[in-house]
């Protein structure tokens, strides 16, 4: 649907439920599939099929997991750009319009990312007439630069020393924060994006829960990347007030432990700052990684039945059903689940749920690079890597981020790089408090009543 202009789509609850939608809109949906550049692409954001209705969740046999908890993995791989990035991307984009801020064909959106975030704002960019520019740090993949390009985005590389985003972050709000005809989308702060995960990952990772053993969450795992993911964890405790949140850290960059951020190989996971829009209150325990077992434990998924049948048991539908739908940063989600379920004993019946961002298909380099530095690969190492990985990962203790002290700390290191890229003392120090949050989230219900209004004058004639 069009309006001055203006290419619109979903609410925030026609993401989270796409029964919500008009016949109408279901029909312009079901017309534009196989058609990615088609506007009404944009209803196509969401956890659930729009077919069946139904959210994507897998649950992972316990013959991979060795836990007796449930561990449900919600899906991203099946948004479009194939990614979960993209509905952060769309929000920050459609909150702007709204607020009115941008215009198409005005505007230029520039957008730091480590690379789906990038390819999900190119995306929409394109869809709605924006053009776009993605700031990503050298040694993107080169599948998600391609991607980028691919959709009339420009890309322009970053020096990021370590592993840390903050180069690119200060790069991005010196030349573009307060520069006429740009709009600076930053995702490590942008509200849209905590909107977006709280109302729409968090009410599916509940909804998706219900169909699983008491029905409810226990525990939800995310690593932070943006720290977006884990806003889903507020809402989930708004549900469930005894559910924990846990973040999954790189060994290599564990800096929600205070530790400094080295080179790891688990894209978009360890950015080395504590994200402004990461609610920190919430955040009970950390889990860790390495990344060699998450590159370790992607090449044995990507075997299907010849490791994880023949090695684990693993029954060979769900192998096979594995197979492409995990990047590096799913398997390091699932290791934290894994380590979240045996080291606080959550029981069988009880549900833990965490996220696959995305999928295999834009990893073949890294991978390539991967096997460069292992070596040859033959069955036997497969064998040992099988029989290890998702295994191990219940041996690891997590590390306790429930202490005044240890809030104190993270609030710290979240000032120390925020107020350098010009957030005032006092907007740092109501991020301290739950209100802060719940006034975020309450938005959700204006933007969506802006823009059915929107929706409807355009409808009319009126716009």
């Amino acid at each position: 649907m069009q309006a001055r202009g203006f290419v619109l789509g979903p609410t925030y609850r026609e993401m989270l439920d796409p029964s919500t939608l008009s016949p109408e809109q279901r029909q312009e949906v079901a017309a534009a599939r196989g058609n990615e550049l088609a506007p009404a692409q944009l209803y196509r954001i969401s956890w659930s099929d729009e077919r069946s209705g139904q959210i994507r969740v897998l649950r992972l046999p316990p013959e991979l997991t060795g836990v007796e908890a449930n561990i449900l993995l919600l899906v991203g791989k099946h948004m479009p750009t194939g990614s979960l990035k993209v509905g952060p991307a769309y929000s920050g984009i459609m909150e702007a319009e709204l607020d009115g801020r941008i215009r198409p064909g005005e505007v230029t959106l520039v957008a730091p990312s480590s690379g789906n975030f990038g390819i999900g704002v190119a995306w929409v960019a394109r869809l709605k007439g924006y053009r776009a520019l993605v700031l990503v740090p050298e040694g993107c993949s080169e599948e998600r630069c391609e991607r980028i390009r691919s959709q009339g985005a420009e890309l322009e590389m970053v020096p990021c020393s370590g592993h840390s985003i903050e180069p690119m972050l200060q790069l991005a709000h010196q030349r573009y924060a307060n520069r006429p005809g740009y709009l600076l989308l930053d995702q490590f702060a942008m509200p849209a994006n905590y909107r977006f995960h709280r109302y729409v990952t968090g009410r599916s990772a509940i909804e998706a829960a219900a169909g699983f053993g008491d029905g409810r969450v226990a525990a939800f795992v995310s690593a932070p990347g943006s720290a977006g993911t884990l806003a889903a964890g507020d809402e989930i405790k708004a549900r469930f007030p005894e559910a924990v949140v846990v973040a999954v850290e790189p060994e290599e960059c564990a800096v929600l432990r205070g530790h400094a951020c080295a080179p790891h190989h688990v894209e978009g996971v360890g950015d080395g700052v504590v994200n402004l829009i990461h609610n920190v209150l919430n955040t009970d325990y950390l889990a860790r990684v390495s990344d060699e077992d998450c590159l370790q434990g992607l090449r044995v998924i990507q075997e299907g039945p010849e490791t994880l049948t023949r090695i684990l048991g693993v029954p060979e539908p769900a192998a096979n059903g594995l197979m492409g739908l995990l990047g590096p940063s799913s398997v390091c989600n699932i290791l934290g689940a894994i380590q979240t379920a045996a080291a606080l004993g959550i029981k069988a019946g009880r549900n833990v749920v965490t996220v696959a961002p995305d999928g295999y298909d834009r990893y073949a380099a890294a991978m390539a690079d991967f096997e460069a530095r292992s070596g040859l690969v033959d069955q036997a190492i497969l064998r040992q890597w099988t029989g290890q990985i998702f295994r191990w990962a219940n041996g690891y203790d997590l590390h306790d981020l429930r202490p005044a002290e240890e809030k104190q700390r993270l609030f710290a290191q979240k000032e120390a790089t925020w107020s350098a890229l010009g957030y005032s003392r006092e907007y740092l120090e109501e991020l301290q408090t739950p209100a802060f949050w719940e006034r975020e989230a309450a938005l959700v219900a204006d933007y969506d009543r802006r823009l059915r209004e929107a929706r409807d004058a355009a409808r009319m004639g009126g716009i």
